[in-house]
């Protein structure tokens, strides 16, 4: 028996390699720094719910001078997560990206103004000077303020755009009336700087009639017509969405996950949880199928730019149900 116990070693050794080296390989690109925006992803890679499905799963994350559609467009990753405005914009340019599943429900988006401003509602917006994210991040901004037949190139009855910064320095330093926030993280930033919130007003786009989707998971259509990629992703969708009902059920552990692979050390844990919070919310009730109805509203907010649209017709073949019909076994 004991001659027999190396040959049984070697035998599950070689099943364990065989078992990673089957292991098919997902790259995901995100859209920001790591965060709990993304913990999701985390938690489904650190809770072994990624090597479950069969996956090996490298998460990168971005930066503001990294643009996802670009990344996947050079073939430096499989699936990337990006707003929706950016995503049909780019297809629009050449890059043909389709939204395979939505886990984000609801938008974050907010414009966030100093209550010394003056500015209690939008018709308060002209003659002010808006602080706006650009890099694709502009144009549920600019589709908002061509809705409200309100000019962005600045002038009495315009607006002024400060192309700010991925941070809230414009506010605290009085250089902006207003500034891009999103409900889990930059408006955190501006009451932990020192305003109250009873010294800001805030416009949640999702209340303003504009909101658009964000954080889908995109990927390349040539791809969809590989059955065995479909079958990949749909494994990598039903798995990062047992991560983030994960994340939703363990708040604190769901931060703390994502700040262990957070190799800045930037972030911090009161904010990270904070931000799980936040995040909680926009995901919640989301299977992670795309609501047909959210992505018409989204087509019409950024067709409705006036002179100068998001995009200059409706698309044809932006998303598709065949990944996440699969990920749920309908």
């Amino acid at each position: 028996m004991k001659r027999l116990i190396p040959a049984l070693s070697a035998l599950a050794l070689g099943f364990v390699a065989s078992s990673a080296t089957a292991a098919d390989k997902v790259t995901l690109q995100l859209k920001w720094v790591t965060q709990a925006q993304f913990a999701g992803y985390y938690v489904a890679k650190d809770k072994g719910f990624y090597s479950d499905a069969g996956l090996d799963v490298t998460i990168n994350p971005g930066g503001p001078d990294v643009a996802p559609p670009q990344v996947i467009a050079g073939g430096a990753a499989d699936v990337i997560i990006d707003w929706m405005p950016s995503a049909l914009a780019s297809r629009e340019k050449g890059v043909p990206l389709v939204n395979i599943a939505q886990p984000f429900k609801s938008s974050g988006m907010m414009l966030t103004c100093r209550k010394d401003s003056g500015i209690k509602s939008p018709k308060d917006f002209p003659g002010r000077t808006l602080g706006v994210w650009f890099y694709g991040n502009e144009y549920p901004f600019l589709s908002w303020m061509s809705k409200l037949g309100i000019p962005t190139k600045g002038g009495s009855d315009g607006v002024k755009v400060l192309k700010q910064g991925f941070n809230v320095d414009p506010i605290l330093q009085k250089q902006a009336d207003c500034v891009s926030t999103m409900t889990y993280n930059e408006y955190w930033q501006i009451i932990d700087a020192g305003l109250g919130a009873d010294e800001l007003v805030v416009f949640k786009y999702q209340d303003q009639g504009v909101a658009t989707l964000e954080d889908g998971l995109y990927v390349l259509e040539k791809n969809l017509d590989d059955a065995a990629f479909v079958d990949k992703m749909a494994r990598f969708v039903k798995a990062s969405m047992m991560g983030w009902a994960w994340a939703r059920d363990n708040q604190k552990a769901a931060a703390e996950i994502v700040l262990e692979n957070d190799a800045s050390g930037a972030q911090t844990e009161k904010h990270q949880v904070r931000m799980m919070g936040e995040i909680n919310k926009l995901t919640a009730g989301s299977n992670g199928m795309l609501d047909t109805e959210a992505y018409e509203r989204t087509v019409a907010t950024l067709l409705g730019g006036g002179s100068d649209p998001v995009i200059s017709q409706k698309p044809v073949g932006a998303w598709t149900h065949k990944v996440i019909n699969k990920a749920l076994g309908m």
